[in-house]
């Protein structure tokens, strides 16, 4: 008999419709009917608290963007219909990457329609069948998928293992291809922050290329916001850096920047690049506006930090097992599912809405409860998630 295109999802299968079966609702297909505010939404029906959105500077609700997408959309339409290298590319376009270039202090910036997107182009583009990838092993999935769209040869190393990294780029110094090292700021399971400056000194020992994906602390880490690099006062030993607007700036799309001219090669040969239409006008105009904001109110990073530190610190008080970096994603790390998801369940119940993220996608195996902090996040909200995570953590015999 002939196969059937979903037999090979028969394991996936099983284990979804368990999941679903020991749950009150699928925790894959929460809705938020309705923002109220950037920490505020309506699920089902009522209030909850929203700490799992990644808006960390709660700039999606920014009333500057929406200002700049309403007189865009009136100006110049919804949509481009086409991508950067036909008809998509608009004034807007290069403008951004302009700014971007200046605020990122580099030559040049592409964008790309997302972040995961962003990772893919610029990793195709970058490497190929005869070079070689070094990634973390908790890379995101877009690097993985960017590293078998690439061809590339693959060779993960220890998260956040600069010694690793080493030892493995030492076994590979009479390679033929090119290599290329891949680290992110801030990983977005665990909140886990990479000593980029200790990877930038291995890179430039064996004097291979660095790239790293400021995802999740674009706007968030450094004096200036431009992530964990400039935190970490590194930012001239990353050869490339990728990231996304659907973060700190609340709306879609992605970029990377660089000092490479060549940029305008990785244009010709990046196929999620050209193979895609080009963001709509009124996003760049709005994720223009977000970044005139990051970079005009730096108390939001100040906020966010203490924001950060709170929900840490209080789910440690309460018991629970958290990592040991603060920064605006913070997980609660669980023994099993079951226990996840009863917890995830009692969670939204009392009106605050988390991610469950589930093995296979997390480290270790082990499913979490991830939170995302917000420079909109008031204390009073934050001091009510952590007495939601206490008492339910109690009620399940957690903690004492």
């Amino acid at each position: 008999m002939t196969a059937g295109l979903f037999d090979k999802h028969q394991n996936l299968r099983t284990s979804y419709e368990a999941l679903i079966a020991a749950s009150p609702r699928n925790p894959f297909g929460v809705v938020i009917e309705r923002p109220l505010s950037a920490s505020v939404g309506i699920i089902e029906g009522r209030k909850t608290l929203l700490f799992g959105t990644n808006n960390y500077l709660g700039l999606s609700q920014s009333q500057k963007a929406r200002d700049a997408a309403i007189e865009t959309v009136s100006t110049m339409g919804v949509g481009t219909t086409g991508s950067r290298i036909a008809n998509g590319t608009y004034s807007l376009h290069t403008k951004l990457e302009e700014r971007l270039s200046q605020v990122l202090q580099r030559r040049h910036t592409m964008i790309f329609s997302t972040g995961y997107q962003a990772n893919l182009g610029t990793i195709s583009a970058l490497v190929n069948k005869d070079d070689i990838l070094f990634l973390d092993a908790d890379s995101h999935a877009s690097i993985y998928d960017g590293a078998r769209l690439s061809g590339a040869q693959v060779i993960r190393f220890r998260h956040n293992d600069p010694a690793d990294l080493d030892k493995r780029l030492a076994r590979t110094k009479n390679a033929s291809g090119a290599r290329l090292v891949i680290v992110e700021g801030i990983y977005s399971m665990t909140g886990n922050i990479a000593p980029v400056d200790k990877f930038v000194e291995v890179t430039k020992r064996h004097n291979v290329t660095l790239m790293v994906d400021e995802a999740h602390s674009f706007g968030v880490m450094g004096d200036h916001g431009r992530g964990v690099a400039e935190m970490q006062g590194c930012e001239d030993g990353v050869d490339f850096v990728v990231g996304t607007f659907s973060k700190s700036l609340g709306t879609v799309g992605g970029y990377c920047a660089t000092n490479h001219d060549e940029i305008a090669l990785m244009r010709l040969c990046s196929r999620p690049y050209m193979f895609t239409a080009s963001l709509p006008p009124e996003i760049i105009a709005s994720t223009l506006a977000a970044l005139e904001e990051i970079q005009a109110r730096p108390e939001l990073r100040e906020k966010l930090r203490e924001n950060s530190e709170r929900l840490h610190q209080g789910l440690k008080k309460s018991g629970l097992s958290t990592g040991d970096f603060v920064s605006p994603v913070v997980a609660v790390t669980l023994e099993d599912v079951p226990q996840a998801l009863t917890f995830w369940n009692a969670l939204l119940e009392a009106g605050v809405y988390v991610n469950l993220s589930l093995p296979p996608a997390t480290p270790d195996n082990r499913p979490l409860l991830r939170c995302s902090v917000m420079a909109a996040h008031s204390a009073e909200e934050i001091d009510q998630a952590v007495a939601a995570f206490t008492d339910i953590a109690k009620k399940l015999g957690l903690t004492a």
